[in-house]
Formats: C-alpha cells, structure tokens, sequence
C-alpha cells in the first residue's frame, strides 16, 4: 500500500484543480452553475480521498458528521426561499470559521495534554521533551483558531441581522477602543500560546476573546453594509482553513483555503469601493454612522396609477429596470421579465441595471435575474449603465432603496454619504414601485423618491408589475 500517499496526493491535487477551475467559470455569470458543480465535484473528491489517509482514526464518528452535515445542508439549501440566501450563506460561512477554530482547539488542547504527559513521565530540563506542534505549526493553529473564532461569532451577528432578529446596529461611546482592546487582548493570549506557554485556561480564555471580538466588531455595523460584512468574513473563513491545513498537513485544506481567501479578499476590496470605503474602516471603523445634521428633504411623493405607467413605458425608446431587495421579497423577478419581454416586444430598449451591493450579499440581484431567464447581454453593471441614464426614457426601480438615493453624494451627514449609486435621477422619468412610505435597510429616507421626475407606483413588488403586466396586455389588444 505504499502507493495509497501518493494516490491521496494526486486527488487532493485534482481536487484543487477542480477548486481554481470552478471558481474561474465563477467569474462569468455564463458559466457561474457549472464553476460550483465542478467545485463541488472536487470537495467530494477531496472529503472521500481523506476517509483513506493512513493512521485516520474515529472513521465512524467522521462518516456520520459528513452525512449529518451534508443531509442538513441538502434540506436547507432546497427549502430556503432565495430572499433568505443572504443569511443562509453568513450561516454556512459562520460554520466553516467555527470549523477551523475548532481544529485550532483541539490541536492546542492535545499540545497542552501530551506536553504534560511527556513532562510527567520524566521531562526535565536535562531530558528535551518532544513538543506535540513544531513552532511554525503552532503559530499558524493559533493563528487560524483566531481568525475562525472571529468569523464564526461575527457571521452569526450577520446572520442574525439579515433575519431580522437584531437591530440593524448596536453602537455605544468609546466602542472602537474597547473592540481594539478585545482584539489586542486575544492577539496577546494568541502569541502566549504560541510561544508554548499554554494551558487550558489561556486557551479557553483566548477564544472567549476572539468570539468576543466577532461580536462586537459586527454589532455597530449598519444593514446597508452587510455585503462587505459577508465578503470579509469569507475572506477569513478561507485564510481561518488555510492556516489550519498547514497544522494537519493536508494540502486539500491549505489549497481550498488559500483559494477561498483569495477571492474573499478579492471581492471584499471591491465591495469596499462600491461602498466607497477603505478597508481599514470595515475592519474596524462603525460604518453605517452618521455624522452631523442630515440634510432636510423637501416636496412629497407623488403617487402613479399603474396604467398611466405602463402607458408612459410602453410608448418610451428606453426603459432601465433596477432590480432591488423588494423585487427579492416579492418574488417578482419572473413578472419583471414577463413585462420586460412585452416592452421589448413593441421596440422599446430593455436594460436592468446591478449596483454592485444590491440586495443582501454580491450578486443577489443577478441570481434573481438568471433564476428568471434574463438574457446577459441586458444585464448592466453600475458602471456601464451609469452614463446611459441621461438619455433614459424611463427608469423603473423595483425595490431598491440606498443604492439610488442621491444623498449619497450631496448629504455629507448621510450614512451612505460617499457610496457611488445608480443615477437613476438623470433619467428623464422615474418610476418606483415601493410596497409604503417607509425607509430603506440603511434606515434612511430617499431624495430620489421626493424628486419632481420621480413618480411612486405603491404595492406588493409582485402585484404592482403583474398590474403593469397587465396594462401592456392591454394596450396590445
């Protein structure tokens, strides 16, 4: 059997391939379905080559963790509406952080264990006493275990916020100071423990801090950045893994891991610019915070009927829709397409717009649309879409609220102030569909909808474009 090592090898390598090629085909939403079965394929690969690494132990105990795990996995995934995916992915996120820290403790509470059993059966300083973790794997299992707690308690405050069970911030005075305290405090605990001063207080005392530390860095933060939230903790769910693979020596792991950090950084960097934020300050500034007098907004919504709407898409040259966590909530994603196809139909130019954050997590809005059979080709970045406003005939916003709200670039005291939006204000006309009067997830009231162009079309997201749907119908017959 001396071949199986390099056989396990060979499939930890395919495996990565699979990883890094699944993840590219991510990148495009053309390919996005088949990236994550080629990706899954390779973690079935990976998890089955290590039921054969030799000297594994506790086999039945794995086999029926995996099977646990992946039966909930399976039923979760089936069941949860696509509004709850946002939450649904900070909770898996969550559990792949407290993985990793888990191993970290284990790998500790075993240092401190055998360190003890050698030492009482005749260590002394005469007599060298074989540490359990060479240094550098020492430091990298605490290293990882930090990083996993952090992840893990900070995803389920994200997952708590996105299910509504917490208010969207929890600020008090000084809070900054006391949450780089925690963090100095456990990275203290970290380098005693790494430095081989450990015991089972120190390490129980340095994951209360670090899952302390999760906490409170997430509570302060506003529900309008919960993108960035969820892209920064994959980031350290992925780097949490990769650390702890070089403790077990298992390249699948350090390969995922590094993969997964990558792109989480990668895509925490973007979402950042998207919100107009450094990375230091979703690290550690309470963003969502006002600062200063918010501006006063004049004027009144000024309500539509939804057959003087459809009238004035219908006969319009250019039509953008901007899809928005409301059209998620309704389910109106096949309606939106069903109208959309009806306005193209009679000559009128279709394009949906995508603000890089809208919605509850990256490319939520795109799912959506892809679920609903938009066309590519009509899908249009922020940036792309921005300059072609100005000669828009009409803008419709389907649920979307901050990330078309003009404060963002004229109220200094506003919580997005500084965030590039969506210029749907440029267009000639505006229609929103809203279900009330009510604020955004931000908290904030929207200029835009105050606006002299801006008409409101109140109702279910749903319902209003069926009623939309409907009207064109109409005008058809």
């Amino acid at each position: 059997m001396n071949w199986l090592p390099s056989l396990i090898k060979a499939c930890y390598f395919l495996a990565a391939l699979l990883f890094i090629l699944g993840l590219k085909r991510m990148s495009s939403p053309r390919t996005a379905r088949g990236g994550i079965v080629w990706a899954g394929y390779g973690m079935l690969l990976a998890v089955l080559a290590t039921f054969f690494l030799p000297g594994l132990y506790n086999v039945g105990l794995i086999a029926a963790a995996v099977l646990i795990g992946v039966s909930a996995a399976w039923w979760t995934g089936k069941r949860v509406a696509m509004t709850a995916m946002p939450q649904m992915v900070a909770l898996y996120n969550g559990m792949g952080g407290g993985a990793a820290a888990a191993i970290g403790a284990v790998e500790l509470i075993g240092y401190v264990r055998e360190l003890a059993l050698l030492q009482s059966a005749g260590g002394s300083p005469a007599i060298p006493v074989v540490v359990p973790l060479a240094p550098v794997e020492l430091a990298l299992g605490v290293l990882g275990a930090l990083i996993g707690a952090v992840s893990f308690s900070g995803s389920l405050i994200a997952f708590a916020k996105l299910q509504g069970w917490l208010d969207k911030r929890f600020v008090f005075p000084a809070q900054r100071a006391v949450n780089l305290l925690l963090l100095a405090a456990a990275v203290l605990l970290g380098v005693l423990l790494a430095s081989g001063h450990a015991s089972l207080p120190l390490i129980a005392a340095f994951f209360v801090l670090a899952l302390l530390f999760g906490l409170m860095m997430t509570l302060p933060i506003g529900g309008a950045d919960m993108p960035v939230v969820i892209s920064l903790y994959n980031a350290l769910t992925g780097l949490a893994v990769a650390f702890e693979g070089f403790v077990l020596g298992n390249e699948a792991m350090i390969i995922a891991g590094t993969v997964v950090g990558a792109a989480g950084t990668l895509l925490t960097q973007l979402m950042a610019k998207a919100m107009n934020r450094s990375i230091g300050n979703v690290l550690f500034g309470s963003f969502g915070a006002a600062g200063g007098e918010a501006q006063a907004i004049e004027g009144a919504q000024k309500p539509i009927e939804a057959s003087d709407a459809a009238v004035m898409m219908a006969y319009a040259e250019r039509v953008v829709i901007v899809p928005g966590y409301g059209l998620a909530v309704a389910q109106a994603q096949h309606k939106v397409w069903e109208f959309a196809q009806l306005l193209i139909k009679r000559g009128v130019k279709v394009k949906f717009a995508i603000h890089p954050v809208a919605g509850r997590m990256p490319g939520h809005m795109n799912v959506l649309l892809a679920e609903a059979g938009v066309p590519y080709d009509l899908i249009a970045d922020m940036d792309d879409i921005n300059p072609e406003f100005a000669v828009t005939d009409v803008a419709l916003v389907i649920g979307a609220n901050d990330v078309v709200n003009p404060l963002a670039r004229t109220d200094p005291a506003s919580p997005i102030y500084g965030m590039p939006i969506l210029d749907v204000g440029d267009s000639r006309h505006v229609i929103v569909v809203k279900r009330g009067k009510g604020t955004g997830f931000a908290g904030i009231e929207n200029a835009l909808f105050y606006a002299d162009n801006t008409r409101m079309l109140y109702g279910d997201g749903q319902a209003a474009v069926g009623q939309l749907v409907n009207e064109l119908k109409t005008l058809d017959d």
